[in-house]
């Protein structure tokens, strides 16, 4: 059977834990960062898990995570 070819730029972007779960990083904390709040940045910082509905898309970019 052929090799599949892992999506690189995907790869970059989350990670794995333990039980096989994609851990992505949150969005809105690159830029424009003076209007929000000192809490909503802190919570920002935290990692969030790829939400269920696109996580068939994630696994078929990742076939060996």
């Amino acid at each position: 059977m052929l090799k599949l070819k892992t999506n690189r730029s995907m790869l970059k972007r989350v990670s794995f834990t333990g039980t096989g779960k994609i851990k992505r990083s949150r969005a809105n904390k690159g830029h424009i960062l003076t209007k929000k709040s000192k809490k909503r940045k802190r919570a920002l910082r935290k990692a969030a898990l790829v939400s269920g509905s696109d996580l068939k898309r994630v696994r078929r970019m990742l076939p060996y995570g």
